[in-house]
Order: structure tokens, then C-alpha cells, then sequence
């Protein structure tokens, strides 16, 4: 079994309070995009996690290893597996790559398994490897409150071009970031910006451009090419970039052009 496990975008964040348990109460418009990873899923004589991006670990902490095992300790389901990563989505940009494998396998696990378990168990055991993780088993555009497991599902949006621009120097920790970020104690619904369609807005750029000035620069490069809309995406460092501009090219910056994808009930996400 082939699957796509595709990239995420923030297209507004807010970081409303620190909770008790540790974690930051968000609210933030999701959207699985076109830039997608290849998860090959092969019956086998043993277990083996293998991935075309050398900089990826394979060992227990990638998060394919911890979602087949959540889903063989749920279930009982202990066949040996095979999985490839064609790895497409870079690592520390805010895109949800590792979430999105997470959801991936557990999608996978369940058609091969033929339990025919209900994608809102799947979505419940995600959230307990990745707050993003129970998004993608959204349409592919959701409203996500709570740390970002609760999850309510919205119509498409109309179809988007954009590209994404990641510096290949450019790295963050997710916890580093949040550590680094003032919630907005005072901050209104955030539920106006979904119904104004304002995008763009992102609590977590200030916490990183504190913590790598070097963003900030770069988000005035990319508008100084054209964009006319450019913000970070989740605790960053990849940007999203909205508007007309042929050919970006930026020192040292990787540009991938991508759109909005969704999917169909009961089926995985294509592209």
C-alpha cells in the first residue's frame, strides 16, 4: 500500500494561554497542502523503517515506529511491516510532516489490519503521539482549538496556489519556540479571523524571530520579491507565500510551489 502524507499550514495561529498540563491552549485554521511525503506499506517477515532522507532518524523515536506500535498495543494487530519514506517535506519547518506520518500510518495499519476502525478512534489515539496528528484525518481543512487535537471539521476552501520557502540554515525546536512565546491573555475570538478569511496572522513568528533574527530578514526578502502575503507557518521555520511572482529565488532558500489539497470521505488524501 502506497499512501500520500502531506504537509500542513497554519493559515492563522493563536496562542491563547499556557495550560496546567504543561501545553498551550491554540486555535489555529489548518490546511493539508500538495507538498506530500511517500509512505510504502509492505507485509513482511520483519519490522523495518527505512527513508530516502539520511538526516532522518529511523531508530524508536520516529514517529512512524511510535504510531505502529500505538496502533499494534490498541489492537493487538502484530503483523511485521515494512515502511519506505520518500521524505519531500523538510524537517523544522512548521509543515506537520512527522504529524501527518503519524496519521498516515495509522490510516494504513487500520485498511491493512481489515478492523475497519472508525477514523475518530484514529484521530483519539494520534493526539496521543501529536496535537496536529488528528488533523489529517480532517477533509483537509479544519478549526483546531484545545493543543490542537480538537478539531472542527470546515468545507474547502477555494482552491490556492502558493509557494512555500524554507532556508536550508534555518532550524527550530517546536518546545524552544512555545517556551519563548507570551500568550494572548486578552485576545478576542479568534473565530473572527476564520469568518474574515484573515490569514496570516501567526503568534509564534515573534518567538521566532526573536530566537533567529535571520527569519525575520528573510520574510522581508520574500515580500521584497512580490508576495504580497507572506507568514510563518506553525512554530516555523517554512513560510507561506501568497501572490504573483514567476520564478522566486532567493541565496540559500528552497522554494516548492503547492496548492490546497482535501479528501473524499473514506478515502486517503491525493494528489
Amino acid at each position: 500500500m502506497k499512501l500520500y502524507s502531506p504537509a500542513k499550514l497554519n493559515l492563522f495561529f493563536r496562542v491563547l494561554k499556557k495550560r496546567d498540563d504543561g501545553f498551550h491552549e491554540i486555535a489555529s485554521l489548518m490546511q493539508a497542502i500538495s507538498l506530500c511525503d511517500t509512505l510504502q506499506f509492505d507485509l513482511a517477515d520483519a519490522d523495518s523503517l527505512t527513508c530516502t532522507d539520511p538526516q532522518i532518524p529511523t531508530d524508536e523515536n520516529n514517529f512512524i515506529h511510535k504510531a505502529r506500535n500505538l496502533f499494534r498495543k490498541k489492537t493487538g494487530f502484530d503483523v511485521p511491516l515494512a515502511i519506505h519514506v520518500e521524505k519531500r517535506i523538510p524537517a523544522e519547518g512548521g509543515l506537520g510532516g512527522g504529524s501527518g506520518n503519524i496519521a498516515t500510518t495509522l490510516y494504513a495499519m487500520n485498511q491493512l489490519s481489515d478492523l475497519g476502525l472508525l477514523e475518530t478512534k484514529l484521530a483519539e489515539w494520534a493526539a496521543e503521539i501529536s496535537s496536529d496528528a488528528p488533523f489529517f484525518f480532517s477533509s483537509g481543512t479544519a478549526y483546531t482549538t484545545g493543543r490542537g487535537e480538537i478539531v472542527e471539521l470546515l468545507d474547502p476552501l477555494p482552491t490556492k496556489n502558493l509557494y512555500l520557502a524554507k532556508s536550508s540554515g534555518l532550524g527550530l525546536s517546536t518546545p524552544l519556540v512555545y517556551n519563548h512565546c507570551r500568550p494572548n491573555v486578552n485576545l478576542d475570538d479568534p473565530m473572527h479571523l476564520l469568518k474574515e478569511r484573515k490569514w496570516g496572522i501567526n503568534d509564534l513568528e515573534f518567538p521566532a524571530f526573536s530566537l533567529r533574527p535571520d527569519l525575520k530578514k528573510l520574510k522581508q526578502n520574500l515580500l521584497a520579491l512580490g508576495f504580497h502575503s507572506v507568514a510563518m507557518t506553525g512554530s516555523g521555520t517554512a513560510f507561506f507565500c501568497f501572490g504573483t511572482v514567476g520564478s522566486p529565488s532567493l541565496p540559500d532558500v528552497q522554494f516548492w510551489k503547492s496548492s490546497y489539497i482535501s479528501r473524499k470521505r473514506a478515502q486517503w488524501y491525493e494528489i
